[in-house]
């Protein structure tokens, strides 16, 4: 028997904003029943084509196909009627509703103008049960773990007779658990027929779940290829388009160089955030911390940077005693701190790249003492070209960047102060592959020029790669401290975690 034709063909997809060209000669094809992964780096085009296909955006140049019949959809709405459903990675619904409104709101049944609460509750639980989830579908939405909103989310986006449902990035913020629920409910979707694009920065999911990927390189089409036939190797040469060194462990770093401390904190501590804890910190050193979400590392590094002031405990900085009750008071001791809240707690999206990049040095000056505007160029110019900042354009509003081409810009913003400790809290969740190295690469040469670093990740080999000693956390204590020898490894680290004790 044949193979089925595709649902869903693009042909020579082309779209251009003023100085760019975001696609060039696309093709791309989903075949029904299957998971297909859109793969690329930031900045790539993954964004763009997903917004050509649900009408977010309209096709310059291209053509496109549903069903074999021709399509274009002038908003989403069009493409929802359509058939084509998208899931994003911010969950959009209403968690103070229930969750049998949010599966059916707009679309709630009625008789005489009235909502049959009774039918509504039924048919959401029915929905459920087809997707192997077992929910209370009149309880509001907000009980629930993100997780399973996503699981709410995706029912919608079936019972609206999606034909193609399209997941952005549904995995970021869920734990293995989660993703192994969330698999199993596309796994049941592709015996229903129905065609998942999929867009994940985490390649072993990829790989787990994906029949096919199209990988995409600077709006280009690079391939469509089965993934039992391409290595993970290979896709990332395919993805970032040069050599692999970059991606390769940090062999042979220098230890950090013999000094004397720079930042000592002893018992440190707050009620309900973080238990005291005794940390060192030299200069030129990568100190990691490991642990499982909720473990408590964020609350470490805001106490250490004055966001959250200590309850317990003493803190010296290079010597000298340090209350840091603001996070003014830890710039002005050259500290920085790049939160993993990126969005919320770091950059502003309606300001310029060069406006967000000179944030930090502007406030530090004080807003009496403008910086001249150009020294604002210089600045940002030298930023942009030393971490290689796409589009190199500063007057660009940072919330038309790719996250990790956002994540450099506010890099770029703390770098210009010229810290002796920068706090990274997650600096490559969420980016692509080739940005992450970039990132790795920058912390381990800020850490040759002297620059001690904090390095929180979920990623162990990350930590591993980049430290030269690792904290381990477990329910907001700080339970070790264990150097990045030959015998530390990924293991010994998830040991460590789940025992609560050096090994």
């Amino acid at each position: 028997m044949a193979p089925p034709g595709p649902i869903l063909r693009m042909r020579g997809i082309g779209k251009r904003f003023p100085g760019v060209k975001a696609l060039d000669g696309v093709d791309f094809r989903l075949l029904p029943g299957e998971v297909h992964a859109l793969m690329g780096e930031n900045g790539a085009g993954k964004s763009t084509l997903i917004k050509v296909l649900t009408g977010v955006y309209d096709i310059d140049d291209g053509e496109m196909e549903l069903e074999g019949r021709p399509a274009a959809f002038s908003s989403p709405l069009a493409a929802q009627q359509a058939g084509i459903s998208t899931v994003y990675q911010e969950v959009n619904l209403c968690p103070n509703l229930s969750v049998a409104e949010n599966i059916f709101i707009g679309r709630e049944p009625r008789r005489l103008g009235h909502i049959r609460w009774k039918r509504m509750r039924h048919r959401a639980g029915e929905l459920l049960h087809r997707l192997d989830l077992d929910l209370d579908v009149s309880a509001a939405l907000s009980t629930y773990s993100l997780a399973v909103q996503q699981m709410v989310a995706i029912a919608r986006a079936v019972d609206v007779e999606a034909k193609v449902l399209v997941l952005d990035e549904p995995t970021s913020s869920l734990d293995a658990g989660e993703v192994a629920q969330l698999f199993r409910v596309m796994r049941r979707l592709k015996e229903q027929g129905i065609a998942i694009l999929f867009v994940s920065h985490f390649l072993d999911q990829v790989y787990e779940i994906a029949d096919r990927m199209t990988i995409l390189r600077n709006g280009r089409l690079v391939g469509e290829y089965l993934t039992s036939e391409l290595s993970q190797v290979e896709l990332v040469g395919k993805m970032i388009g040069r050599e692999l060194a970059d991606l390769e462990r940090l062999e042979g770093r220098p230890l950090a160089r013999e000094t004397g401390p720079l930042v000592e904190a002893r018992d440190l501590g707050r009620a309900g955030a973080i238990e005291p804890f005794t940390l060192t910190i030299h200069e030129g050193e990568v100190v990691g911390l490991a642990g499982l979400l909720g473990s408590g590392r964020t609350e470490l590094a805001r106490l250490l940077f004055g966001a959250d002031h200590a309850g317990t405990g003493s803190l010296r900085i290079a010597g000298e005693a340090a209350n840091l009750r603001t996070p003014r008071a830890a710039i002005h001791r050259n500290l920085a701190f790049c939160s993993e809240n990126r969005r919320e707690e770091g950059l502003v999206p309606d300001l310029t790249v060069r406006e967000n990049i000179v944030l930090a040095l502007q406030a530090a000056r004080g807003w009496t003492r403008p910086l001249p505007r150009r020294r604002q160029d210089e600045l940002v110019a030298k930023y942009i070209s030393a971490l290689n900042i796409r589009p190199a354009d500063p007057e660009q509003l940072v919330q038309n960047l790719s996250g990790g081409n956002q994540q450099k810009v506010l890099l770029a913003r703390w770098l210009i102060l010229e810290p002796r400790l920068l706090i990274l809290d997650e600096p490559t969740r969420g980016i692509d592959v080739g940005a992450k190295a970039e990132i790795q690469r920058l912390v381990a040469e800020l850490s040759d020029g002297g620059m001690a670093v904090l390095f929180i990740s979920a990623e162990l080999e990350e930590v591993l790669r980049l430290s030269h000693k690792v904290g381990v956390l477990r329910d907001r204590r700080l339970v070790a401290e264990v150097d990045n020898d030959e015998g530390l490894t990924s293991e010994v680290l998830t040991e460590t975690i789940a025992s609560g004790a050096a090994s």
